[in-house]
């Protein structure tokens, strides 16, 4: 008896590639602010439950966003999947942001 190859379908979503970026804002100042909104939107709407988000406050935190190289809020880190990706500003241009977390693919 043979066995069977397994069919080709769908992805398992167990194997999903999950983003992990990391925002970088300054408390509630306006820009950090449409910056989370914006994100939120973008995940919502492109990554469902693909993504891990941490918001850090760099008021809160400033040695970390040192540490990080962090020097203007708001500033969001793709860590993953490869190749990391940073934006500043209050990630508007979706584009951009959808090109750098890798959901878009590059304008050549």
């Amino acid at each position: 008896m043979r066995a069977e190859k397994p069919k080709r379908g769908a992805p398992d979503p167990a194997v999903a590639t999950i983003v992990v970026m990391r925002l970088y804002i300054a408390n509630n100042a306006p820009n950090s602010l449409r910056a989370v909104a914006n994100l939120e939107a973008i995940c919502k709407e492109h990554l469902k439950d693909s993504f891990k988000r941490e918001i850090i406050d760099v008021l809160e935190t400033p040695l970390r966003a040192l540490a990080d190289g962090i020097l203007v809020t708001p500033s969001l880190t793709k860590m993953s999947p490869s190749p990391a990706a940073k934006i500043i500003g209050n990630l508007s241009d979706r584009g951009s942001v959808l090109r750098a977390l890798g959901i878009l693919e590059p304008v050549k």
